[in-house]
């Protein structure tokens, strides 16, 4: 393994950072279908924001290129391509099939392949190694090798970063595992942990989120029937808080390329093998419901204040799926616009962390350059970006007209200072 050239297929939020650490011991080409997203790393700017100019200045053993001839004389390819979900909420494999058809082309014997994207388990093994045998015409396990070693990068998370959080690596035979794992350790100072199988180790992936979701949805939940009692519920979470063993988790709306996608992973998976996934479902149908509860919940108040819906302006502060990220795929303040639109309110959405021809892409919204003041009959703060958080009441009210309606998703206020909250 020592001195091979290592080829990083996809350089968004989790290749990019995975291609500039382990350039820094050995030659990589970061490969990407997207030349916008090329030119860009190029000219030295990572518009995800999660390296650094100086950081992309200091990355000098990498090339970035679209041309996957470029990638020939590589001899381990690591995949970290997008895995959505459709329409239909199942799995939507297209953009890690495509990048398994292309590498199919261009591996030798003795290649390794190691994926990255979240998948269900057996995925690797019965989706990409068809491919790529298919279209390189050589055996798995005799003349390339494959591994799995599931990424757990956290989008605008500045101190968990690549190096130090605990690595999970797999491959498909006991050698090629040793090997992988001998090669992540060379950037991992958190250390790695060898799965027995690239099955576990793509069921560990799946699992890290769908709990994740489990736990938000329950204090969603709880957040829920807290407003039927009258009861404020972070003032609950705060005093249970302080037993040691409780979990810090609060409400929101839960989106985003990880979270809000990988449970559909799993539950695709056992629905094909006949178990019907009850809790992990009832989870995500109460998180994905949540923009549209509070949409509910700020329309009866603003009921209670007479201001009438049809044509109330509103503004939306937030557009990420998470604070202080520009990323917005599969972000749930969209429901929550989609249902004042609904209403016929005329919907203004700031975001000051979100690209603008991206919001416009992915869901024809034109993001304002900021609030109008005394302009707004309801406020929302549905992400909690440190510029919302660095707001007074009074600068937030600011916005709105003489009567209005301030409803805070993120506790980014104290409750006595909003109308309503999770």
């Amino acid at each position: 393994m020592k001195n091979k050239k290592i080829a990083v297929i996809g350089l968004g939020y989790v290749g990019l950072p995975l291609a500039v650490e382990f350039c820094k011991k050995r030659e990589v080409v970061g490969f990407d279908i997207n030349k916008d997203r090329i030119n860009e790393l190029k000219d030295g700017i990572d518009v995800t924001g999660e390296l650094s100019k100086q950081e992309l200045k200091n990355a000098t053993n990498i090339s970035y290129t679209t041309n996957l001839d470029k990638l020939k004389n590589c001899s381990i390819f690591i995949v970290t391509v997008p895995t959505p979900i459709d329409k239909n909420k199942k799995p939507d494999l297209v953009p890690l099939e495509k990048s398994s058809h292309s590498i199919g082309k261009i591996i030798k014997k003795d290649d390794i392949i190691i994926y990255e994207s979240t998948v269900y388990p057996g995925a690797t093994e019965e989706i990409c190694v068809p491919i790529l045998e298919k279209q390189s015409g050589l055996t798995f396990n005799k003349d390339f090798y494959c591994g799995y070693s599931p990424e757990r990068i956290n989008p605008g998370d500045k101190k968990h970063r690549i190096a130090n959080i605990k690595k999970v690596t797999s491959g498909s035979t006991p050698e090629i595992a040793t090997q992988i794992d001998e090669l992540y350790k060379e950037i991992i100072t958190a250390g790695t942990h060898k799965a027995s199988s690239i099955k576990i180790a793509e069921a560990a992936k799946v699992i890290e989120n769908t709990q994740r979701d489990l736990n938000i949805a329950l204090i969603n939940e709880l957040s829920v029937i807290f407003k039927k009692l009258d009861i404020d519920t972070e003032s609950v979470l705060e005093a249970a808080g302080t037993k040691w063993n409780f979990l810090p988790f609060r409400p929101g709306l839960v989106g985003g390329h990880c979270i809000g996608v990988d449970p559909y992973y799993l539950t695709h998976k056992a629905n094909e093998v006949g178990h019907n996934p009850e809790m992990i479902l009832a989870g995500r149908r109460l998180n994905d419901n949540m923009g549209l509860y509070v949409a509910n919940e700020v329309s009866k108040l603003m009921n209670k204040k007479n201001i009438n819906l049809k044509n109330a302006n509103v503004l939306i502060m937030g557009l990420a799926f998470k604070e202080n990220c520009p990323d917005c795929r599969n972000t749930r303040v969209i429901d929550l616009i989609k249902e004042f639109e609904s209403f016929s309110s005329n919907v203004d959405v700031y975001d000051p962390w979100v690209d603008k021809i991206k919001a416009d892409h992915e869901y024809n919204i034109k993001l304002i350059d900021k609030p109008i003041k005394n302009n707004y009959d309801s406020i929302i703060i549905a992400v909690g970006h440190d510029e919302f958080k660095a707001l007074t009441e009074d600068q937030i009210r600011a916005f709105g007209k003489a009567k209005h309606v301030l409803y805070d998703i993120k506790y980014t206020l104290k409750s006595n200072e909003t109308d309503g909250r999770l």
